[in-house]
């Protein structure tokens, strides 16, 4: 149980909703005739995604394991449940996991898309994890960009698709740039001043997806997601801005995390699949489920 409460299985439901979104952008259709040959690609980017941040959160807790004795000693390796060692070595297990993964959604190439996109989220999240993190600027970059490549390695799927569509990956990075910004004092509390930041950039991405999902005829659809999305990042933020204090900013930061099934929703939507927006939408329950059980900051 150590070890799962480690991983943080609802963070890691939000990373698969990342990967359904870029498959769905890159246009990847799943053939009737042989739907399992075409579903393996997915699975694998799915089996990518799930080593990737599980990977990356458990490198975090044990890079963090001196200061969480003083700031979060309930956390499995402070607390004794799981030692440093065995927490190292699952990271390197799921990150190998990832890799190889990665490895076999194209096996035509020696060094394929998914396979780089997986190596430079691997790197940025250990370099989040053990230095970025203490930058007040390039850190929420940082941690951003782990989520904006995890898009681009869903859409990976069709190689095609990053000239044409690669560029959405700047709001991954937008979004979770803002919320690792808020995290910053989900401890000790904060200042209003970090909280209109991260409000401001929350407004540059759901103005895209409500451009984007205009531009492309799908707003009519597409609203409702945003709308959702955007009531369930807003409210606490809100709460927050009014009463700065630790409870309401992890209150914040806990809804910005899980809210990314419903921007990926959203990005389903405005793309024209709503039937797959409906199935990303799922996940968010079960996302609530996991996070009812296991810490999600």
């Amino acid at each position: 149980m150590g070890l799962l409460r480690l991983m943080r299985p609802a963070n890691i439901v939000t990373a698969i909703a990342d990967i359904l979104a870029g498959v769905i952008i890159s246009g990847y259709s799943i053939s009737a005739t042989s739907s399992l040959d075409s579903l393996l690609p997915v699975f694998l980017l799915l089996l990518t995604t799930i080593g990737l941040y599980g990977g990356g959160v458990v490198f975090n807790d044990v890079f963090d394991a001196g200061i969480d004795k003083i700031e979060r000693p309930e956390r499995p390796i402070p607390s004794g449940t799981v030692s440093k060692r065995s927490a190292t070595l699952l990271a390197l297990l799921l990150f190998a996991m990832a890799i190889i993964s990665a490895s076999f959604v194209d096996k035509e190439r020696f060094v394929s898309l998914p396979l780089l996109f997986t190596v430079i989220i691997a790197i940025a999240a250990v370099v989040y994890d053990k230095w970025g993190k203490h930058h007040s600027l390039l850190g929420p970059v940082n941690m951003g960009l782990c989520r904006g490549f995890n898009l681009l390695l869903g859409m990976s799927i069709v190689p095609a698709s990053i000239s044409q569509y690669g560029w959405l990956g700047i709001f991954p990075v937008i979004y979770i740039a803002a919320i690792t910004m808020i995290s910053r004092d989900e401890v000790y509390g904060g200042k209003r001043i970090t909280l209109y930041a991260a409000a401001f950039l929350y407004s540059i991405v759901l103005i895209a997806i409500t451009s984007f999902a205009f531009l492309k005829g799908q707003l009519l659809y597409a609203i409702w997601f945003i709308l959702l999305f955007a009531v369930m990042i807003g409210l606490p933020l809100n709460k927050a801005i009014k009463d700065p204090v630790a409870k309401n900013i992890r209150g914040s930061v806990k809804a910005g995390v899980l809210a990314v099934i419903l921007m990926n929703a959203a990005w389903a939507a405005a793309f024209g699949s709503i039937g797959l927006a409906l199935i990303i939408l799922c996940l968010l329950p079960v996302s609530l489920l996991f996070a009812k059980l296991f810490a999600v900051t």
